[in-house]
């Protein structure tokens, strides 16, 4: 696509994004239109929608953004055209979505800004990514989705439990990368969680889980999974990995689960036999919160190229935490734990303009930790995250 192109489908979008409650509007228009005029798609979709429209957005917004970086949306798109594959999508649906999402922009943005050319130019955005989700549905050999038995789910705090996977058969997947699951108590409601170890031959995947207040489907896994219940799951996701190049030092900052897809890498580089220097930040709100110090700890013994500081924005425990004091207090091999913001606190580590930067956990938190980087003089091409569903 041409500059001219990017610069319509951008313009657009943001002045609609702009209005107050922009994009829940947008959102819910969308999906107005697509359920009055294809209303045999309804029965893809979760009842409860609002996750769903939460994506949609996110989604767009994230693509949108790399227009022009082919590099970095083509490997997206192809990656959700796969995992697209667990719901029976097929060609026809990608033409009903994007004319209902023409039909909603066209709607909030008025006839004063959708003109002809923007029509055009949006014609040509949606065809290159529907295009590339379908070629890359079209080539993959793999299973459209892949099933698995839990064999453990062990809490090991009120909000949070480790919950271990026997898949069916095997997934290649990259340490890093993250899975959508779809649970028996919520049908058609998928939930991305990371595997907090790397790909193996047995088929055997650990997920870190806390319940989010209010949601549909994180309190049902945190309270309710049992050992024996069959899991769906959907292809990898994401861009998070461990780089080939192995000269170039990495920081890592992760926050509470956000642990997981970090830690599978590290698990995976000590399989290698050359790697850089490492510096992992995690983070909590209490020092309850740093639930996986112990395997932390074990790593960092092991392996001289990893440091590990844990950091905590409270140094108190809540009243509910079912235990007294620090959960692994002096733990060998660690950093002595910090006190503050987590974004802060690595900023003040700084510099870190020579690493390669990767950042996981809430939308805030990697907001303001890759903000904050970025005023202490981190490029922002060396920063990754993936996109915050």
């Amino acid at each position: 696509m041409d500059s001219r192109t990017v610069a319509l489908i951008r313009t657009t979008f943001k002045a609609v994004a702009a209005e107050e409650g922009g994009p829940e509007k947008l959102s819910r228009s969308f999906y107005s239109i697509l359920f009055t005029d294809y209303p045999g798609v309804r029965d893809y979709f979760p009842a409860a929608m609002d996750a769903q429209r939460d994506r949609l957005i996110t989604a767009i917004a994230y693509a949108l953004e790399r227009l022009e970086e082919p590099d970095k949306l083509l490997p997206f798109l192809a990656q959700l055209g796969r995992d697209h594959r667990k719901y029976g999508v097929q060609p026809a649906h990608y033409v009903a979505v994007a004319n209902s999402l023409k039909s909603a922009l066209r709607l909030f943005a008025g006839a004063e800004m959708w003109t002809d050319e923007v029509a055009t130019a949006w014609d040509e955005g949606l065809a290159t990514i529907s295009g590339a989700m379908i070629s890359a549905a079209d080539k993959e050999m793999t299973p459209a989705t892949w099933t698995g038995t839990v064999v453990e789910h062990r809490e090991v705090l009120r909000n949070l439990s480790i919950i271990r996977v026997q898949l069916d058969t095997p997934m290649q997947y990259a340490a890093g990368q993250y899975l959508s699951v779809q649970i028996p108590s919520r049908p058609r409601m998928w939930r991305y969680l990371s595997p907090a170890n790397p790909a193996n031959p047995n088929g055997e995947i650990e997920f870190h889980v806390r319940g989010v207040l209010g949601g549909w489907v994180s309190p049902a896994l945190v309270a309710h999974t049992a050992v024996g219940d069959q899991w769906a799951l959907g292809s990898p996701l994401g861009g998070l990995g461990v780089p080939r190049n192995t000269k170039r030092k990495m920081l890592m900052v992760g926050c509470g689960t956000g642990i997981a897809p970090l830690r599978a890498q590290i698990m995976a580089m000590a399989q290698r036999r050359v790697n850089p220097k490492v510096h992992l930040f995690v983070g909590g709100h209490h020092p309850c919160d740093l639930y996986d110090l112990q395997v932390l700890s074990q790593l960092a013994i092991a392996n001289k190229w990893l440091t590990v500081t844990p950091v905590t924005e409270s140094d108190e425990n809540p009243w509910w935490y079912y235990d007294s004091g620090e959960p692994h207090p002096n733990l060998p091999g660690l950093e002595p734990r910090v006190t503050g913001q987590i974004g802060k606190v690595v900023a003040g580590y700084g510099p870190w303009a020579d690493r390669d930067v990767q950042i996981v956990g809430s939308p805030s938190m990697v907001q303001t930790t890759k903000f904050r980087l970025m005023a202490a003089g981190t490029q922002a091409q060396s920063i990754r995250h993936d996109p915050l569903f």
